[in-house]
């Protein structure tokens, strides 16, 4: 339930008597299918549709409306699967086989597509799958035809597969187009986001008045990203306006979109139960989208969830994600407060030398040192002290090593790790060292470790 949409209780059936009570909750309207749909709230009509389906209480053609519910989602996979069972049965309706095609055609399997869509009875939906379909083979024959009266067909055709072809000949193709085919610019906007050019991105939308939620969620990551890029407080605070537009919108509010832009709105203000409650309802269509797990494993971190955060940064498998730095500070901070020094120690050995694994190397010696887990922390302050001179690492390593005896005193910390304790101790100039050092060493002569 998102605690935002929970309505305020209000008083009046006290003095009612518990058979009028009855009637009035019987009166009750209760959730209807019809309800969700004409709200295109697909994902509270899947709720629905799971819940009768699950508690024995499914109607006639629930399995077909879980299907059209999960197609509508973007769930394709799962829509593929519901209506397969359902061409399995005796009973089944002639048009499941047309919905299976689509679900197949927006899995890119357009062979077994055309196969299972003309099983089906002929319809509109059947002749535009199976236009769609013809698409394929006949594109570059259309593109070929010479008459001047097909050239905006032409160059829609090249605009298109631009956009099948996820991008590529972006840069020849959709500039001289913006002014031709609305999408166009929107298209080379994304474009320019997915090459991290957001300054052309930019300069393409800035003058670009929304009217469609696309349009508004659009221009609100651009200027999220350029906000983030420059450190510009008035563009993040330019995005979470559009965010907060489209995801507070009647026809927005209960879709995917709408909820990721409200996520997206909290996440700007830095609110980040909100960015959970709206996270959670979604996850379940996003298990494996690296995106989205960056952004769930951060908001859980915020929070202090720092375990079930480190199981979401490990799902990750960009590579592009996994060396930014974001990313890798975050998880090093996971690995620390869940007791795991060590690999946090391990992901700055592997960055190379810059001003981003300088910051890594701050982040691990303060966290290891509030954590208690000084090895790590004395490892890193040695370090820093040896790239700077600030006396600030010095008494950082100072206490870390302190804390490393104190540590072995007690049992905790193996006697060898003084071995590795007096070099770091040496390596500065302190004077104070020396006295650190000689209370040390008859502590060890004292207690037969060999130094």
């Amino acid at each position: 339930m998102l605690l935002s949409r929970v309505k305020p209780a209000v008083g009046g059936d006290t003095a009612l008597s518990s058979s009028e009570k009855k009637r009035k909750n019987k009166s009750r309207k209760t959730p209807r299918l019809e309800d969700y749909l004409s709200q295109r709230d697909y994902l509270g009509a899947l709720t629905l549709l799971e819940f009768q389906r699950n508690g024995g209480a499914a109607e006639e053609h629930t399995d077909q409306w879980i299907g059209y519910c999960a197609f509508h989602l973007g769930d394709h996979k799962r829509a593929m699967e519901e209506y397969k069972s359902l061409t399995l049965k005796p009973d089944c309706p002639a048009e499941v086989w047309v919905h299976l095609g689509c679900s197949l055609f927006f899995l890119g399997l357009y062979k077994e597509a055309e196969e299972v869509a003309l099983k089906g009875p002929k319809s509109q939906l059947q002749n535009r799958l199976l236009f769609h379909l013809a698409h394929k083979a006949e594109l570059k024959n259309l593109i070929d035809i010479s008459s001047s009266s097909f050239e905006f067909a032409k160059e829609l055709i090249r605009h298109n597969l631009v956009v099948f072809r996820g991008g590529e000949g972006a840069l020849q193709v959709l500039p001289p187009l913006i002014d031709v085919i609305s999408e166009a610019r929107l298209n080379l906007v994304i474009y320019y986001l997915r090459q991290d050019d957001v300054q052309e991105a930019y300069n393409l939308i800035k003058d670009l008045e929304p009217t469609t939620p696309q349009e508004y969620i659009l221009k609100g990551v651009v200027n999220a990203a350029l906000g983030q890029e420059i450190g510009s407080r008035d563009h993040l605070k330019i995005a979470q306006q559009f965010f907060q537009l489209v995801g507070g919108s009647a026809s927005e509010c209960d879709t995917i979109p709408g909820r990721q832009c409200m996520a997206s709105c909290f996440f700007l203000l830095k609110q980040f139960e909100d960015v959970l409650i709206y996270l959670n309802s979604v996850k379940s269509y996003f298990y494996t989208d690296d995106t989205f797990n960056f952004n769930y494993a951060q908001a859980k971190a915020a929070l202090g969830s720092y375990k079930e955060a480190e199981e979401v940064f490990l799902l990750i498998q960009s590579e592009k994600i996994k060396n930014d730095y974001v990313y890798l500070s975050w998880l090093a901070r996971c690995y620390i407060m869940n007791q795991k020094a060590r690999l946090a120690w391990e992901l700055y050995l592997k960055m190379e030398t810059s001003s981003d694994s300088f910051s890594l190397l701050q982040l691990i010696a303060n966290d290891c040192y509030k954590m208690g887990q000084f090895y790590y922390a004395a490892k890193a302050f040695d370090v820093l002290e040896r790239l700077d001179s600030n006396p600030e690492y010095w008494e950082g390593k100072r206490g870390a090593c302190v804390g490393i005896f104190q540590l072995i005193l007690a049992g905790r910390e193996p006697r060898e790790s003084l071995k590795e304790v007096l070099p770091m101790l040496r390596s500065t100039g302190n004077p104070q060292v020396e006295y650190i050092i000689r209370i040390m060493k008859k502590w060890a002569k004292d207690n037969r470790v060999a130094l």
